[in-house]
């Protein structure tokens, strides 16, 4: 936790980034770490999710949309998880990336 406190929200919170880009890398990164050094198997995406809220509403957008993460997308994000524990979270970021896309599009309607 303090690893996650000293580098990863240290540097990218407050998340004030103003590329949608930039947030998502920044969303990618706290969300994969936090979810891996939770101590309990369930509720550690609730909170990463949770926080990812918190950091969305600090970059200007609205609370983030989870709902599309079922089925097959949800296999998709548990891989992205895995290949965050290589430091590679550009799988998450793809992730955050349509998430953020799909809220954005849905406040339009």
């Amino acid at each position: 936790m303090r690893h996650l406190e000293k580098d990863q929200l240290a540097r990218l919170t407050p998340c004030r980034f103003e590329r949608i880009e930039e947030v998502a890398t920044a969303l990618a990164e706290v969300h994969v770490e936090l979810v891996l050094i939770h101590p309990f198997r369930e509720g550690n995406g609730r909170i990463s999710r949770l926080l990812s809220v918190l950091m969305a509403l600090q970059a200007g957008l609205p609370p983030l949309d989870f709902s599309a993460l079922q089925g097959v997308q949800r296999e998709r994000y548990f891989a992205a998880v895995q290949a965050g524990m290589d430091r590679d979270y550009q799988p998450m970021t793809r992730i955050f990336r349509e998430v953020i896309s799909r809220t954005l599009a849905s406040c339009k309607r």
